[in-house]
């Protein structure tokens, strides 16, 4: 087993995981094409960009490491997205999943949730992007869900 912390883009680390298992990973085999099925049902919980091209002829190691080919260094954008992990481990149900793969500690609130954010979030509903709250709170997330 391997703890995993996520590397920023400057390689500082972000998120940090739970002991992380990649022999069992790799026994699944590629997940390239799962990914891809999710992107096209709708159900892949963040914006794909260009994930399905760089999917098309991914290895099993750039399946969920992308850019692999490219790099000389690890970076955040050769690590797993959670939308990734999303496509097979979809239980969401936000504060309690969240400790399933990342230690209580893990500092994974955006900067826009602060203390008062309740009180405050309905000034900012007009710039709010809805689709990347989905990657912690779900696709099912309506505002209604709180309200």
């Amino acid at each position: 087993m391997l703890a995993l912390v996520l590397l920023g883009a400057d390689t500082k680390p972000a998120a940090p995981l739970k002991p992380f298992s990649h022999k069992k990973h790799l026994a699944v085999g590629n997940i390239a094409p799962v990914i891809v099925r999710a992107i096209d049902k709708g159900t892949y919980l963040s914006p794909p960009g260009n994930l399905k091209t760089l999917l098309a002829n991914a290895t099993q190691c750039e399946a969920c490491h992308r850019g692999l080919r490219d790099s000389d260094e690890m970076t955040r954008a050769n690590m797993p997205r959670m939308a990734d992990c999303l496509v097979c481990h979809d239980h969401i149900e936000p504060p309690f999943s969240c400790t399933l793969c990342h230690p209580k500690d893990a500092k994974l609130k955006p900067a826009t949730h602060t203390v008062d954010f309740l009180d405050t979030h309905p000034k900012l509903v007009k710039n709010l992007d809805k689709g990347s709250c989905a990657v912690c709170h779900g696709q099912k997330f309506t505002c209604l869900g709180c309200h």
